[in-house]
């Protein structure tokens, strides 16, 4: 690891993994304890079709991919919020609708098919000074968006008292899923379309195992991503793996110790 430091595309993956892995670790508990795991894979998905349509178009995909997921996500809400369906079927038609959008561009963007297997898969060791710039800059506004923690956390735990409190939940739910969708499309270049939702995901149920509040498990989520991507890219080391992959495994792996503590021990 420390002979690895000393090269710059090196730098660059750690330094992304640990910017990404603080935009993740803040998001995942909002995530888990409010159950959308499910919007994860569809936005995901709907970043999988403004990759397409960037290829498709022969221009840089992440332009595409950012407006795209983040008009999805709002679409998402909108459509919970005024139709009175459930969140899930809102997603699933989004999901769908992503999928065969990017099918549609990506068969016919000829040529370019080798450069939609880096974004489905990632490729941490790529990342570029362009790519850090575009994370810090999430990074610096998901610190500016830190005082509205303590209403996101109120609606997420009793949504209703919050409504009866004039606190504005509907807005925040906009606002917490167009920040979940730049979050999710910033860190596709790092670990890919196909393994993106875990890094919304892992951490806060992780988390959700282990704390005893709400404000603990945002810590500990944070906390629980920042090592996971060190002990990611340390296994991609030593291991010749993926970095990507080996930092959800190790994600995977923090999760597993968490649940055989809980499990035996009764704690919770």
């Amino acid at each position: 690891m420390l002979e690895a430091l000393g090269y710059p595309f090196f730098q660059r993956a750690l330094l992304a993994g640990l910017l990404v892995a603080l935009l993740s670790g803040l998001a995942s508990p909002f995530v888990v304890q409010r159950r959308l795991s499910f919007l994860g894979d569809g936005l995901a998905h709907a970043a999988f079709a403004g990759v397409a349509l960037g290829l498709f178009l022969r221009e840089e995909p992440f332009w595409f991919a950012l407006p795209f997921t983040f008009f999805v996500a709002l679409a998402i809400t909108w459509v919970k919020e005024r139709s009175g369906l459930s969140e899930d079927t809102a997603i699933g038609v989004f999901f769908a609708l992503s999928v065969a959008l990017g099918a549609v561009f990506l068969a016919k963007a000829r040529g370019y098919v080798g450069d939609a297997m880096g974004y489905l898969f990632g490729s941490l060791l790529a990342v570029g000074p362009s790519d850090l710039l575009a994370v810090g800059a999430m990074v610096l506004l998901g610190l500016a968006l830190l005082p509205l923690w303590g209403p996101l956390a109120y609606a997420t735990l009793d949504r209703e008292l919050a409504l009866a409190d004039r606190v504005p939940v509907v807005f925040h739910d906009y606002l917490l899923s167009g920040f979940l969708a730049v979050s999710l499309v910033l860190s596709v270049k790092v670990v890919g379309v196909l393994l993106v939702a875990a890094f919304l995901v892992i951490p806060g149920a992780t988390a959700r195992l282990l704390a005893r509040t709400f404000a603990q498990m945002t810590l500990l989520s944070l906390l629980l991503a920042l090592f996971s991507t060190l002990g990611g890219l340390f296994l991609s080391l030593l291991l010749d793996w993926p970095s990507g992959a080996s930092v959800v495994l190790f994600q995977a792996l923090l999760f597993g110790l968490a649940l055989l503590k809980t499990g035996f021990s009764g704690e919770k």
